[in-house]
Protein backbone atom coordinates (compact mmCIF):
# COMPACT_ATOMS: atom_id res chain seq x y z
CA UNK A 1 0.00 0.00 0.00
CA UNK A 2 1.40 3.40 -1.02
CA UNK A 3 2.07 5.86 1.81
CA UNK A 4 2.71 9.61 1.91
CA UNK A 5 6.29 8.96 2.94
CA UNK A 6 7.03 6.70 -0.05
CA UNK A 7 9.27 8.03 -2.83
CA UNK A 8 7.81 8.56 -6.31
CA UNK A 9 9.75 7.81 -9.50
CA UNK A 10 8.83 10.12 -12.38
CA UNK A 11 8.96 9.29 -16.10
CA UNK A 12 11.99 11.57 -16.58
CA UNK A 13 13.97 9.55 -14.03
CA UNK A 14 13.73 11.96 -11.12
CA UNK A 15 12.62 10.55 -7.77
CA UNK A 16 10.56 12.62 -5.34
CA UNK A 17 11.50 11.70 -1.74
CA UNK A 18 7.84 11.70 -0.63
CA UNK A 19 4.32 12.43 -1.90
CA UNK A 20 3.80 15.90 -0.40
CA UNK A 21 4.11 18.90 -2.71
CA UNK A 22 4.25 22.57 -1.81
CA UNK A 23 1.87 23.78 -4.48
CA UNK A 24 2.47 27.00 -6.41
CA UNK A 25 1.63 30.24 -4.64
CA UNK A 26 2.38 33.55 -6.30
CA UNK A 27 4.88 35.24 -4.01
CA UNK A 28 4.96 38.82 -5.33
CA UNK A 29 8.56 39.11 -4.12
CA UNK A 30 10.35 40.02 -7.32
CA UNK A 31 12.71 42.97 -7.52
CA UNK A 32 11.92 46.17 -9.50
CA UNK A 33 13.97 44.61 -12.30
CA UNK A 34 11.73 41.48 -12.20
CA UNK A 35 14.39 39.23 -10.70
CA UNK A 36 14.29 37.22 -7.46
CA UNK A 37 15.76 38.90 -4.39
CA UNK A 38 16.79 37.87 -0.89
CA UNK A 39 13.18 37.71 0.33
CA UNK A 40 12.48 34.81 -2.02
CA UNK A 41 15.64 33.10 -0.77
CA UNK A 42 14.45 33.39 2.85
CA UNK A 43 10.97 32.14 1.98
CA UNK A 44 12.24 29.10 0.10
CA UNK A 45 14.76 28.28 2.78
CA UNK A 46 11.77 27.85 5.11
CA UNK A 47 9.93 25.67 2.62
CA UNK A 48 13.11 23.84 1.66
CA UNK A 49 13.52 22.76 5.27
CA UNK A 50 9.81 21.93 5.52
CA UNK A 51 9.97 18.27 4.53
CA UNK A 52 8.26 18.51 1.14
CA UNK A 53 9.16 16.03 -1.58
CA UNK A 54 8.47 18.62 -4.27
CA UNK A 55 8.33 22.41 -4.19
CA UNK A 56 6.69 24.32 -7.04
CA UNK A 57 7.36 28.05 -7.28
CA UNK A 58 4.64 30.55 -8.05
CA UNK A 59 3.95 32.39 -11.28
CA UNK A 60 7.21 33.13 -13.07
CA UNK A 61 6.19 35.16 -16.09
CA UNK A 62 7.52 34.68 -19.61
CA UNK A 63 6.95 38.31 -20.69
CA UNK A 64 7.79 41.38 -18.58
CA UNK A 65 5.14 43.48 -20.32
CA UNK A 66 2.37 41.11 -19.16
CA UNK A 67 2.25 40.50 -15.41
CA UNK A 68 -0.28 38.66 -13.30
CA UNK A 69 0.40 40.86 -10.27
CA UNK A 70 2.97 43.33 -8.96
CA UNK A 71 6.17 41.64 -7.82
CA UNK A 72 6.19 38.84 -10.40
CA UNK A 73 9.57 37.39 -11.31
CA UNK A 74 10.08 37.36 -15.08
CA UNK A 75 12.47 35.04 -16.92
CA UNK A 76 13.01 36.02 -20.55
CA UNK A 77 16.76 35.36 -20.70
CA UNK A 78 19.73 34.73 -18.41
CA UNK A 79 20.10 38.25 -16.97
CA UNK A 80 19.00 37.07 -13.48
CA UNK A 81 20.80 33.72 -13.60
CA UNK A 82 22.77 34.25 -10.37
CA UNK A 83 19.63 35.11 -8.40
CA UNK A 84 17.74 32.20 -9.93
CA UNK A 85 20.52 29.84 -8.86
CA UNK A 86 20.28 31.07 -5.25
CA UNK A 87 16.53 30.55 -5.40
CA UNK A 88 16.88 26.98 -6.64
CA UNK A 89 19.56 26.18 -4.05
CA UNK A 90 17.39 27.53 -1.23
CA UNK A 91 14.50 25.29 -2.21
CA UNK A 92 16.63 22.16 -2.62
CA UNK A 93 18.66 22.56 0.57
CA UNK A 94 16.46 20.13 2.51
CA UNK A 95 16.39 17.43 -0.16
CA UNK A 96 13.25 18.46 -2.07
CA UNK A 97 12.99 18.79 -5.81
CA UNK A 98 12.12 22.32 -6.96
CA UNK A 99 10.21 23.15 -10.14
CA UNK A 100 9.57 26.60 -11.58
CA UNK A 101 5.98 27.36 -12.49
CA UNK A 102 5.96 29.32 -15.75
CA UNK A 103 3.04 31.41 -16.85
CA UNK A 104 1.52 34.15 -18.97
CA UNK A 105 -1.60 35.93 -17.64
CA UNK A 106 -3.27 36.64 -20.96
CA UNK A 107 -6.42 38.66 -20.37
CA UNK A 108 -5.90 38.30 -16.60
CA UNK A 109 -2.90 40.64 -16.79
CA UNK A 110 -3.03 43.02 -13.85
CA UNK A 111 -3.77 46.51 -15.24
CA UNK A 112 -2.00 48.09 -12.27
CA UNK A 113 1.21 46.11 -12.87
CA UNK A 114 1.35 45.65 -16.64
CA UNK A 115 2.27 48.60 -18.80
CA UNK A 116 0.88 47.18 -22.04
CA UNK A 117 -2.62 46.25 -23.17
CA UNK A 118 -3.45 42.66 -22.21
CA UNK A 119 -3.37 40.07 -24.97
CA UNK A 120 -5.46 36.94 -25.31
CA UNK A 121 -6.66 34.35 -27.83
CA UNK A 122 -9.70 36.57 -28.52
CA UNK A 123 -10.62 40.16 -27.67
CA UNK A 124 -13.01 39.12 -24.90
CA UNK A 125 -12.78 40.82 -21.52
CA UNK A 126 -13.14 39.18 -18.14
CA UNK A 127 -16.47 39.60 -16.40
CA UNK A 128 -14.81 41.69 -13.70
CA UNK A 129 -15.48 45.45 -13.46
CA UNK A 130 -12.57 47.71 -14.37
CA UNK A 131 -10.46 45.20 -16.29
CA UNK A 132 -9.68 46.21 -19.88
CA UNK A 133 -10.58 44.27 -23.00
CA UNK A 134 -7.54 42.38 -24.30
CA UNK A 135 -6.14 42.59 -27.80
CA UNK A 136 -6.40 39.43 -29.90
CA UNK A 137 -3.04 37.76 -30.50
CA UNK A 138 -1.77 37.34 -34.04
CA UNK A 139 -0.57 33.98 -35.32
CA UNK A 140 3.03 35.21 -35.24
CA UNK A 141 2.65 36.42 -31.65
CA UNK A 142 1.28 33.04 -30.57
CA UNK A 143 4.26 31.31 -32.14
CA UNK A 144 6.55 33.73 -30.27
CA UNK A 145 4.80 32.95 -26.98
CA UNK A 146 5.42 29.23 -27.49
CA UNK A 147 9.10 30.09 -27.91
CA UNK A 148 9.06 32.21 -24.76
CA UNK A 149 7.80 29.31 -22.65
CA UNK A 150 10.60 27.14 -24.00
CA UNK A 151 13.23 29.83 -23.34
CA UNK A 152 12.08 30.25 -19.75
CA UNK A 153 12.31 26.49 -19.21
CA UNK A 154 15.83 26.41 -20.66
CA UNK A 155 16.97 29.18 -18.30
CA UNK A 156 15.32 27.42 -15.35
CA UNK A 157 17.32 24.30 -16.11
CA UNK A 158 20.53 26.32 -16.39
CA UNK A 159 19.80 27.87 -12.99
CA UNK A 160 19.53 24.48 -11.28
CA UNK A 161 15.78 24.00 -11.08
CA UNK A 162 14.75 20.36 -11.46
CA UNK A 163 11.79 21.04 -13.71
CA UNK A 164 9.06 23.40 -14.80
CA UNK A 165 5.31 23.36 -14.38
CA UNK A 166 3.23 25.00 -17.12
CA UNK A 167 0.37 26.93 -15.53
CA UNK A 168 -2.63 25.79 -17.55
CA UNK A 169 -5.29 26.55 -14.94
CA UNK A 170 -7.06 29.40 -13.10
CA UNK A 171 -7.95 31.37 -16.21
CA UNK A 172 -4.41 32.25 -17.32
CA UNK A 173 -3.32 32.19 -20.98
CA UNK A 174 -3.07 28.42 -21.51
CA UNK A 175 -6.45 28.02 -19.85
CA UNK A 176 -7.86 30.78 -22.04
CA UNK A 177 -6.82 28.96 -25.20
CA UNK A 178 -8.63 25.84 -23.94
CA UNK A 179 -11.85 27.68 -23.01
CA UNK A 180 -14.59 28.22 -25.62
CA UNK A 181 -15.62 31.33 -23.68
CA UNK A 182 -12.21 32.99 -23.99
CA UNK A 183 -11.06 31.48 -27.29
CA UNK A 184 -13.41 32.17 -30.18
CA UNK A 185 -10.80 32.06 -32.93
CA UNK A 186 -11.47 30.28 -36.20
CA UNK A 187 -7.85 29.64 -37.25
CA UNK A 188 -5.50 26.80 -36.27
CA UNK A 189 -5.46 28.00 -32.63
CA UNK A 190 -9.20 27.89 -32.00
CA UNK A 191 -12.61 26.73 -33.06
CA UNK A 192 -13.19 23.12 -32.05
CA UNK A 193 -11.69 21.49 -28.94
CA UNK A 194 -8.67 19.89 -30.70
CA UNK A 195 -7.60 23.24 -32.16
CA UNK A 196 -8.10 24.99 -28.81
CA UNK A 197 -5.72 22.40 -27.34
CA UNK A 198 -3.04 23.11 -29.95
CA UNK A 199 -1.37 25.90 -27.95
CA UNK A 200 -0.74 23.86 -24.82
CA UNK A 201 0.54 20.91 -26.88
CA UNK A 202 2.93 23.16 -28.80
CA UNK A 203 4.20 24.67 -25.53
CA UNK A 204 4.91 21.21 -24.06
CA UNK A 205 6.69 20.07 -27.22
CA UNK A 206 8.78 23.25 -27.48
CA UNK A 207 9.92 22.91 -23.87
CA UNK A 208 10.79 19.24 -24.29
CA UNK A 209 12.94 20.16 -27.30
CA UNK A 210 14.92 22.70 -25.22
CA UNK A 211 15.66 20.72 -22.04
CA UNK A 212 17.35 17.47 -21.08
CA UNK A 213 15.37 14.24 -20.87
CA UNK A 214 16.04 14.18 -17.12
CA UNK A 215 14.49 17.63 -16.62
CA UNK A 216 10.87 17.38 -15.42
CA UNK A 217 8.04 18.95 -17.41
CA UNK A 218 4.64 19.16 -15.72
CA UNK A 219 1.36 20.99 -16.11
CA UNK A 220 -1.33 22.40 -13.84
CA UNK A 221 -4.69 21.90 -15.53
CA UNK A 222 -8.27 22.88 -14.76
CA UNK A 223 -10.77 20.12 -14.23
CA UNK A 224 -13.28 22.75 -15.40
CA UNK A 225 -13.80 26.52 -15.42
CA UNK A 226 -17.04 26.26 -13.43
CA UNK A 227 -18.66 28.76 -15.79
CA UNK A 228 -21.63 28.20 -18.08
CA UNK A 229 -20.34 27.60 -21.60
CA UNK A 230 -16.73 27.30 -20.45
CA UNK A 231 -14.12 24.54 -20.36
CA UNK A 232 -15.94 21.41 -19.18
CA UNK A 233 -14.78 18.26 -17.40
CA UNK A 234 -15.33 16.24 -20.57
CA UNK A 235 -13.10 18.64 -22.52
CA UNK A 236 -10.53 18.52 -19.73
CA UNK A 237 -10.48 14.73 -19.87
CA UNK A 238 -9.89 14.90 -23.62
CA UNK A 239 -6.94 17.26 -23.10
CA UNK A 240 -5.45 14.94 -20.48
CA UNK A 241 -5.62 12.09 -23.00
CA UNK A 242 -3.61 14.22 -25.43
CA UNK A 243 -1.11 15.36 -22.81
CA UNK A 244 -0.49 11.81 -21.59
CA UNK A 245 1.32 11.14 -24.87
CA UNK A 246 3.62 14.19 -24.54
CA UNK A 247 6.32 12.93 -22.12
CA UNK A 248 4.97 14.78 -19.10
CA UNK A 249 6.09 13.97 -15.58
CA UNK A 250 3.14 15.19 -13.51
CA UNK A 251 -0.36 16.54 -14.09
CA UNK A 252 -1.71 18.66 -11.24
CA UNK A 253 -5.49 18.96 -11.07
CA UNK A 254 -7.10 22.24 -10.07
CA UNK A 255 -9.99 24.36 -11.32
CA UNK A 256 -11.62 27.75 -11.70
CA UNK A 257 -10.48 31.24 -12.66
CA UNK A 258 -10.51 34.76 -11.22
CA UNK A 259 -14.14 35.02 -12.38
CA UNK A 260 -15.03 31.77 -10.61
CA UNK A 261 -12.29 31.01 -8.04
CA UNK A 262 -12.90 27.30 -7.54
CA UNK A 263 -9.24 26.84 -6.57
CA UNK A 264 -10.28 28.28 -3.20
CA UNK A 265 -13.36 26.11 -2.88
CA UNK A 266 -15.87 28.94 -3.27
CA UNK A 267 -18.30 27.96 -6.07
CA UNK A 268 -17.52 24.26 -6.39
CA UNK A 269 -20.37 21.80 -6.15
CA UNK A 270 -18.91 18.66 -4.62
CA UNK A 271 -20.29 15.23 -4.00
CA UNK A 272 -20.95 14.26 -0.40
CA UNK A 273 -18.05 11.81 -0.50
CA UNK A 274 -15.62 14.43 -1.78
CA UNK A 275 -16.78 17.00 0.75
CA UNK A 276 -16.28 14.48 3.53
CA UNK A 277 -12.83 13.67 2.19
CA UNK A 278 -11.82 17.32 1.88
CA UNK A 279 -10.14 17.54 -1.54
CA UNK A 280 -11.99 19.75 -4.00
CA UNK A 281 -11.03 17.86 -7.18
CA UNK A 282 -10.58 14.26 -6.02
CA UNK A 283 -13.68 12.91 -7.79
CA UNK A 284 -12.40 14.31 -11.06
CA UNK A 285 -8.89 12.92 -10.49
CA UNK A 286 -10.37 9.47 -10.00
CA UNK A 287 -12.19 9.78 -13.33
CA UNK A 288 -9.01 10.57 -15.31
CA UNK A 289 -6.62 8.11 -13.66
CA UNK A 290 -6.80 5.69 -16.59
CA UNK A 291 -6.60 8.50 -19.17
CA UNK A 292 -3.35 9.81 -17.67
CA UNK A 293 -1.68 6.46 -18.19
CA UNK A 294 1.82 6.43 -16.72
CA UNK A 295 1.80 10.15 -15.91
CA UNK A 296 1.43 10.69 -12.13
CA UNK A 297 -1.41 12.85 -10.84
CA UNK A 298 -1.31 15.53 -8.15
CA UNK A 299 -4.40 16.98 -6.50
CA UNK A 300 -4.27 20.36 -4.78
CA UNK A 301 -7.07 22.08 -2.92
CA UNK A 302 -8.87 21.25 0.29
CA UNK A 303 -6.60 18.65 1.88
CA UNK A 304 -6.26 19.35 5.59
CA UNK A 305 -5.94 16.06 7.50
CA UNK A 306 -3.30 13.35 7.38
CA UNK A 307 -6.06 10.74 7.23
CA UNK A 308 -7.57 12.19 4.04
CA UNK A 309 -4.15 12.46 2.39
CA UNK A 310 -3.25 8.89 3.33
CA UNK A 311 -6.55 7.59 1.97
CA UNK A 312 -6.22 9.40 -1.38
CA UNK A 313 -2.69 8.14 -1.98
CA UNK A 314 -3.33 4.61 -0.71
CA UNK A 315 -6.38 4.31 -3.00
CA UNK A 316 -4.20 5.54 -5.91
CA UNK A 317 -6.65 8.33 -6.66
CA UNK A 318 -3.65 10.63 -6.79
CA UNK A 319 0.09 10.13 -6.50
CA UNK A 320 0.96 13.49 -4.96
CA UNK A 321 -0.90 15.68 -2.47
CA UNK A 322 -0.50 19.41 -3.04
CA UNK A 323 -0.58 21.85 -0.12
CA UNK A 324 -1.03 25.51 -0.92
CA UNK A 325 -2.56 27.86 1.64
CA UNK A 326 -1.65 25.70 4.68
CA UNK A 327 2.03 26.10 3.76
CA UNK A 328 1.77 29.88 4.23
CA UNK A 329 0.94 29.40 7.91
CA UNK A 330 3.03 26.27 8.43
CA UNK A 331 6.08 26.27 6.13
CA UNK A 332 7.14 23.01 7.78
CA UNK A 333 3.76 21.38 7.15
CA UNK A 334 5.13 18.32 5.33
CA UNK A 335 7.64 17.46 8.05
CA UNK A 336 5.01 17.94 10.75
CA UNK A 337 2.65 15.52 8.98
CA UNK A 338 5.24 12.89 8.11
CA UNK A 339 6.79 12.87 11.58
CA UNK A 340 3.43 12.61 13.27
CA UNK A 341 3.71 15.98 15.01
CA UNK A 342 0.29 16.97 13.67
CA UNK A 343 -2.66 15.26 12.05
CA UNK A 344 -4.44 18.39 10.80
CA UNK A 345 -3.32 21.52 9.00
CA UNK A 346 -5.07 24.83 9.38
CA UNK A 347 -5.81 27.71 7.04
CA UNK A 348 -8.27 30.56 7.03
CA UNK A 349 -10.79 31.38 4.34
CA UNK A 350 -10.80 35.16 4.31
CA UNK A 351 -14.13 36.81 3.67
CA UNK A 352 -15.64 40.29 3.74
CA UNK A 353 -18.65 38.79 5.56
CA UNK A 354 -21.08 40.65 3.34
CA UNK A 355 -24.86 40.07 3.35
CA UNK A 356 -25.89 36.79 1.73
CA UNK A 357 -27.58 38.66 -1.14
CA UNK A 358 -24.20 40.03 -2.23
CA UNK A 359 -22.13 36.87 -2.09
CA UNK A 360 -23.57 35.51 -5.33
CA UNK A 361 -22.52 38.55 -7.38
CA UNK A 362 -19.62 37.84 -9.75
CA UNK A 363 -17.82 41.06 -8.76
CA UNK A 364 -18.08 40.22 -5.06
CA UNK A 365 -16.78 36.69 -5.67
CA UNK A 366 -13.81 38.13 -7.53
CA UNK A 367 -13.05 40.67 -4.79
CA UNK A 368 -13.32 38.08 -2.04
CA UNK A 369 -11.13 35.70 -4.01
CA UNK A 370 -8.51 38.42 -4.43
CA UNK A 371 -8.69 39.30 -0.75
CA UNK A 372 -8.24 35.66 0.25
CA UNK A 373 -5.24 35.28 -2.03
CA UNK A 374 -3.71 38.53 -0.76
CA UNK A 375 -4.13 37.56 2.89
CA UNK A 376 -2.09 34.43 2.26
CA UNK A 377 0.39 36.42 0.16
CA UNK A 378 0.87 38.69 3.17
CA UNK A 379 2.00 35.63 5.12
CA UNK A 380 4.58 34.88 2.41
CA UNK A 381 5.86 38.43 2.66
CA UNK A 382 6.29 37.97 6.40
CA UNK A 383 8.29 34.79 5.81
CA UNK A 384 10.34 36.57 3.16
CA UNK A 385 11.12 39.31 5.69
CA UNK A 386 12.43 36.72 8.14
CA UNK A 387 9.33 36.81 10.34
CA UNK A 388 6.88 34.10 11.35
CA UNK A 389 3.35 33.88 9.91
CA UNK A 390 0.58 35.83 11.61
CA UNK A 391 -2.63 33.72 11.64
CA UNK A 392 -4.49 36.47 13.46
CA UNK A 393 -3.92 39.11 10.78
CA UNK A 394 -7.24 40.82 10.06
CA UNK A 395 -8.69 41.12 6.54
CA UNK A 396 -8.79 44.90 7.03
CA UNK A 397 -5.02 45.10 7.15
CA UNK A 398 -4.88 42.89 4.09
CA UNK A 399 -7.20 45.27 2.26
CA UNK A 400 -4.83 48.13 3.09
CA UNK A 401 -1.81 46.20 1.78
CA UNK A 402 -3.74 45.36 -1.39
CA UNK A 403 -4.30 49.06 -1.93
CA UNK A 404 -0.69 49.89 -1.30
CA UNK A 405 0.87 47.02 -3.25
CA UNK A 406 -1.46 47.01 -6.23
CA UNK A 407 -1.92 50.77 -6.25
CA UNK A 408 1.09 52.88 -5.37
CA UNK A 409 3.81 50.42 -6.34
CA UNK A 410 2.18 49.27 -9.55
CA UNK A 411 1.33 52.78 -10.74
CA UNK A 412 4.91 53.91 -10.24
CA UNK A 413 6.31 55.21 -13.50
CA UNK A 414 9.06 53.33 -15.24
CA UNK A 415 12.52 54.63 -14.54
CA UNK A 416 14.01 56.55 -17.39
CA UNK A 417 16.94 58.90 -17.50
CA UNK A 418 15.19 60.85 -20.23
CA UNK A 419 11.82 61.11 -18.53
CA UNK A 420 11.06 63.57 -15.76
CA UNK A 421 9.67 61.94 -12.61
CA UNK A 422 5.94 62.47 -12.17
CA UNK A 423 4.84 64.73 -9.34
CA UNK A 424 3.99 62.42 -6.39
CA UNK A 425 0.81 64.36 -5.65
CA UNK A 426 -0.36 63.97 -9.24
CA UNK A 427 0.48 60.25 -9.17
CA UNK A 428 -1.56 59.80 -5.99
CA UNK A 429 -4.42 61.73 -7.52
CA UNK A 430 -4.42 59.47 -10.58
CA UNK A 431 -4.41 56.38 -8.38
CA UNK A 432 -7.24 57.65 -6.20
CA UNK A 433 -9.25 58.55 -9.29
CA UNK A 434 -8.70 55.05 -10.72
CA UNK A 435 -9.75 53.45 -7.42
CA UNK A 436 -12.89 55.57 -7.42
CA UNK A 437 -13.72 54.92 -11.04
CA UNK A 438 -13.07 51.18 -11.14
CA UNK A 439 -13.70 50.06 -7.56
CA UNK A 440 -15.47 52.53 -5.27
CA UNK A 441 -18.03 53.88 -7.75
CA UNK A 442 -19.22 50.47 -9.06
CA UNK A 443 -19.23 48.99 -5.56
CA UNK A 444 -21.29 51.77 -3.97
CA UNK A 445 -23.76 51.79 -6.87
CA UNK A 446 -24.11 48.00 -6.86
CA UNK A 447 -24.79 48.03 -3.14
CA UNK A 448 -27.32 50.80 -3.57
CA UNK A 449 -29.21 48.90 -6.28
CA UNK A 450 -29.87 46.02 -3.91
CA UNK A 451 -30.79 48.29 -1.02
CA UNK A 452 -27.58 48.14 1.04
CA UNK A 453 -26.87 51.55 2.58
CA UNK A 454 -24.09 52.77 4.82
CA UNK A 455 -23.17 56.19 6.15
CA UNK A 456 -19.47 55.46 5.72
CA UNK A 457 -19.66 54.99 1.93
CA UNK A 458 -22.35 57.11 0.31
CA UNK A 459 -22.88 59.61 -2.51
CA UNK A 460 -22.39 63.37 -2.83
CA UNK A 461 -24.09 65.48 -5.48
CA UNK A 462 -22.46 68.73 -6.64
CA UNK A 463 -23.03 71.06 -9.61
CA UNK A 464 -20.41 71.05 -12.33
CA UNK A 465 -18.61 74.40 -12.42
CA UNK A 466 -18.29 74.25 -16.23
CA UNK A 467 -21.18 72.10 -17.38
CA UNK A 468 -23.79 73.19 -14.85
CA UNK A 469 -24.90 69.57 -14.69
CA UNK A 470 -25.20 67.59 -11.45
CA UNK A 471 -22.34 65.28 -10.64
CA UNK A 472 -22.72 62.35 -8.23
CA UNK A 473 -19.58 60.80 -6.71
CA UNK A 474 -19.04 58.18 -3.98
CA UNK A 475 -17.50 59.62 -0.82
CA UNK A 476 -16.88 58.66 2.79
CA UNK A 477 -18.95 60.77 5.17
CA UNK A 478 -19.10 61.24 8.92
CA UNK A 479 -22.59 62.48 9.85
CA UNK A 480 -23.58 64.39 12.98
CA UNK A 481 -26.72 66.21 14.17
CA UNK A 482 -26.34 69.34 12.04
CA UNK A 483 -24.44 68.17 9.01
CA UNK A 484 -21.57 66.03 7.81
CA UNK A 485 -17.82 65.99 7.28
CA UNK A 486 -16.16 64.90 4.03
CA UNK A 487 -12.46 64.85 3.16
CA UNK A 488 -11.22 65.87 -0.26
CA UNK A 489 -8.02 63.89 -0.42
CA UNK A 490 -6.51 66.16 -3.07
CA UNK A 491 -7.96 69.54 -2.18
CA UNK A 492 -9.43 71.37 -5.15
CA UNK A 493 -7.62 69.01 -7.53
CA UNK A 494 -10.67 66.78 -7.00
CA UNK A 495 -13.40 67.87 -9.40
CA UNK A 496 -16.19 67.76 -6.84
CA UNK A 497 -14.23 69.93 -4.39
CA UNK A 498 -13.56 72.47 -7.13
CA UNK A 499 -17.29 72.45 -7.91
CA UNK A 500 -18.03 73.50 -4.32
CA UNK A 501 -15.93 76.62 -4.82
CA UNK A 502 -18.32 77.70 -7.58
CA UNK A 503 -21.57 76.40 -6.11
CA UNK A 504 -21.59 75.44 -2.43
CA UNK A 505 -25.12 74.01 -2.49
CA UNK A 506 -24.90 70.22 -2.40
CA UNK A 507 -26.89 67.09 -1.64
CA UNK A 508 -25.62 64.05 0.25
CA UNK A 509 -27.35 60.71 0.70
CA UNK A 510 -27.88 59.66 4.32
CA UNK A 511 -29.23 56.13 4.27
CA UNK A 512 -32.28 56.22 1.97
CA UNK A 513 -32.73 59.99 2.23
CA UNK A 514 -31.05 62.75 0.25
CA UNK A 515 -30.11 65.72 2.49
CA UNK A 516 -29.48 69.23 1.15
CA UNK A 517 -26.84 71.52 2.56
CA UNK A 518 -24.11 74.07 2.03
CA UNK A 519 -20.51 72.88 1.71
CA UNK A 520 -17.44 74.80 2.81
CA UNK A 521 -13.76 73.93 2.50
CA UNK A 522 -12.06 73.97 5.92
CA UNK A 523 -8.28 74.06 5.23
CA UNK A 524 -7.52 74.74 8.90
CA UNK A 525 -9.10 71.50 10.11
CA UNK A 526 -6.85 68.65 11.37
CA UNK A 527 -7.33 66.19 8.50
CA UNK A 528 -5.53 63.30 10.23
CA UNK A 529 -7.76 63.52 13.29
CA UNK A 530 -10.78 63.95 11.07
CA UNK A 531 -9.93 60.83 9.07
CA UNK A 532 -9.74 58.77 12.27
CA UNK A 533 -13.25 59.89 13.17
CA UNK A 534 -14.58 58.40 9.94
CA UNK A 535 -14.06 54.80 11.11
CA UNK A 536 -17.36 52.94 11.55
CA UNK A 537 -15.83 51.41 14.67
CA UNK A 538 -13.11 52.94 16.90
CA UNK A 539 -11.06 49.75 16.46
CA UNK A 540 -10.59 50.64 12.78
CA UNK A 541 -9.72 54.31 13.31
CA UNK A 542 -6.02 53.79 12.66
CA UNK A 543 -6.68 51.75 9.52
CA UNK A 544 -9.09 54.37 8.20
CA UNK A 545 -6.56 57.15 8.75
CA UNK A 546 -3.82 55.06 7.13
CA UNK A 547 -5.99 54.44 4.06
CA UNK A 548 -6.69 58.17 3.62
CA UNK A 549 -3.00 58.90 4.16
CA UNK A 550 -2.00 56.32 1.53
CA UNK A 551 -3.95 58.11 -1.20
CA UNK A 552 -3.98 61.75 -0.17
CA UNK A 553 -1.78 64.51 -1.59
CA UNK A 554 -3.10 67.94 -0.45
CA UNK A 555 -6.11 66.96 1.67
CA UNK A 556 -8.67 69.38 3.00
CA UNK A 557 -11.72 68.85 5.20
CA UNK A 558 -15.13 69.82 3.87
CA UNK A 559 -18.00 70.76 6.19
CA UNK A 560 -21.58 70.30 4.97
CA UNK A 561 -24.21 72.14 7.01
CA UNK A 562 -27.73 70.82 6.47
CA UNK A 563 -30.34 73.32 5.28
CA UNK A 564 -33.36 71.03 4.96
Amino acid sequence: MTALSDPLALPCGQVLPNRLMKAALSEGLGSPEFGPDERIDRLYQRWGAGGFGLIVTGNVMVDRTQLGEPGNVVVEDERHLAGLRRWAEAGKAGGARIWMQINHPGRQANPLASKAQPVAPSAIALDIPGLPTPRELTDAEITDLVRRYATTARVAEAAGFDGVQIHGAHGYLVSQFLSPLANQRTDRWGGDAPRRARFVLEVVRAIRAEVADSFAVAIKLNSADFQRGGFTEDESRAVISLLAAERLDLIEISGGSYESPAMMGRPVTRSASTAAREAYFLDYARSVRALAGSVPLAVTGGFRTRAAMDEAVAAQECDVVGLGRPSTLAPGAAAELLRGHTTRLHSRQISLRLPAALTTLAAVKAVEGALDLQWHTDQLHRLGAGQDPDPGRTPWFTAATMLQRNGLDAFRSRRSSAARPKDPALRKFEIERAVGRYLANPAVRALGRIGVRTSFATELETTGRKSGQTRVVPVSVAFDDTGAWVISQHGTRSGWAANIGSEPKVRVRQGDRWRTGVAELRPGDDVVARARSFAPNPVFAGLTAATFRTLQSNPVSVRITFTD
